[in-house]
């Protein structure tokens, strides 16, 4: 099983509607390692870290986000690999 690592920003209405606390709930509910954040410019920045098919799943995710949100871009970047312990909010 290939693993892959991507790092992936979504713009919109992505702050204050429990983006990053769902998007960890759906990265542990795939086995994805890595990270979420806010951005002080209104974005959420992540990173995903795991099987090819689970990280390209976390990326479509975000094109749609948690019920609240209104996602009107995603980036997302491949990386090159690095050990994470799990998946964090930072």
């Amino acid at each position: 099983m290939r693993r892959i690592q991507m790092h992936v920003w979504v713009s919109g209405a992505v702050q204050g509607v429990s983006y990053r606390a769902m998007t960890r709930k759906e990265a542990l509910r795939v086995s994805v390692l890595g990270w979420v954040r806010n951005l002080e410019d209104g974005r959420v920045e992540a990173v995903f870290h795991g099987p090819e098919a689970a990280v390209h799943h976390m990326v479509r995710w975000c094109h749609r986000g948690p019920m609240h949100a209104s996602v009107t871009d995603v980036t997302a970047e491949p990386m090159a690999l690095e050990a994470f312990g799990g998946f964090d909010v930072r």
